[in-house]
């Protein structure tokens, strides 16, 4: 048990907050991108594919070191990596520059989010940890309803770069913060007769291979990437390009979707603590199914309609996401959470890269300029939610 826990859970989700509203801006900007730098869709993919690739490999470097340090300055080292990536952004000025830096920053910033829940995973008990990572995923809603309509606010006003530079001086300022009150994070770190024990690299990939518990949690976890995230470089534009939204309009969207998540995210870890994360997370997938069918199929409908629908998925899709990550936390014990937690993030980015890719190699624009074949995509996100259901059942908690 830590002292303050409750303020460690509420900056732990801060600095979340801002790592995903860098991530997540690049989206609903798609449109705006793709025009900049007079793009195909297939080189905006890249765009989002390259942070994804980068925190892939950073993970995987990490973990196998990841654990012998005290998770406080592992924290302030990769958030400080994060904040200058995000300045790079900013000042970007071209299209290859723009992507190269954007792998800088998803090189920290992946690694930073495995690392934020592995410390949940030490501090806080099986017992509450849904609830606890359901306070830090709160960072998801709250970036889609402050970060994301604001930096699609100040993206039309003042440019694409500006809101790496808003969120880059709140990294800065947040990193200050931590710096300050973050307590010293050793739980995890064994001692032998007064010294400390730390695996070997070797150690550290025997432990995941011979782990049938840790690999059927790795296979889980790409699988429900896979299964959520192939839609969603593609939402904002085919909401434009299909559908007729405003650039206004999809960040109405984003604040809605994020509103409605914000109350349901707690409910949804409360509920699986209570019942079972298994069984929550079955049903909130089953909900995505449906989701998912109606907002890659929508055709031009009243916007009450479609704003209606797109919260409802963003609502059960990162609903289900409370008790995967539970269930994934609990497949190994502490002394090993971190460096499991840095593969898993990488598994995670390796499949956001590939969802990603898979999406720009089956949308197509089409000669009016709309984009076609969006439905397919959802048939295969679909199909992934569905085989992500059968393999949480084999899921095993440890600690």
């Amino acid at each position: 048990m830590i002292r303050n826990e409750g303020i460690l859970i509420f900056l732990l989700a801060a600095i979340q907050f801002t790592h995903i509203v860098d991530f997540m801006i690049m989206m609903p900007l798609g449109k705006q991108f793709m025009e900049l730098y007079e793009i195909s869709p297939q080189q905006f993919s890249m765009l989002v594919s390259s942070y994804a690739f980068a925190a892939f490999i950073a993970g995987l470097i990490s973990a196998l070191y990841i654990d012998r340090f005290d998770r406080r300055h592992t924290l302030l080292v990769l958030y400080t990596g994060f904040t200058i990536g995000t300045l790079v952004c900013a000042l970007a000025p071209s299209y290859s520059i723009f992507l190269a830096a954007r792998a800088l920053t998803g090189a920290f910033g992946g690694t930073l989010g495995a690392l934020i829940l592995a410390i949940v995973g030490d501090v806080v008990p099986f017992e509450r940890r849904g609830a606890a990572i359901g306070k830090v995923m709160i960072a998801f809603s709250a970036a889609a309803i402050a970060g994301v309509p604001a930096g699609i606010y100040l993206a039309g006003h003042y440019g694409v770069s500006m809101p790496f530079w808003v969120v880059g001086l709140v990294s800065a300022g947040m990193l200050a913060v931590a710096f300050l009150t973050v307590p010293p994070l050793r739980s995890h770190l064994m001692e032998v007769d007064g010294e400390r024990v730390t695996a070997s690299p070797t150690e550290v990939i025997q432990s995941v291979t011979n782990d049938s518990n840790q690999r059927w949690a790795l296979l889980f976890s790409i699988t429900l990437i896979l299964g959520h995230f192939t839609i969603i470089p593609f939402i904002a534009p085919y909401l434009q390009l299909n559908v007729g939204f405003t650039e206004n309009e999809v960040a109405l969207l984003y604040a809605i979707g994020g509103c409605v998540t914000v109350v349901c995210m707690p409910i949804f870890g409360r509920l699986a603590d209570r019942f079972g994360h298994a069984i929550i997370f079955t049903i909130a997938s089953v909900g995505a199914l449906f989701s998912i069918y109606a907002i890659t199929n929508l055709p031009e409908v009243a916007l009450p309609v479609a704003l209606f629908i797109a919260a409802t998925f963003f609502m059960v899709a990162s609903g289900r996401n409370i008790p995967a990550t539970t269930l994934v936390t609990a497949v190994v014990k502490a002394e090993k959470r971190g460096s499991f937690m840095s593969i898993r993030q990488s598994v995670n980015e390796a499949g956001l890269a590939l969802s990603s890719l898979i999406a720009g190699l089956i949308v197509v624009e089409q000669p009016d300029g709309t984009l076609g074949q969006y439905h397919i995509v959802g048939y295969f996100t679909i199909g992934m939610s569905i085989i992500a259901v059968f393999l949480a059942r084999r899921l095993k908690a440890v600690s």
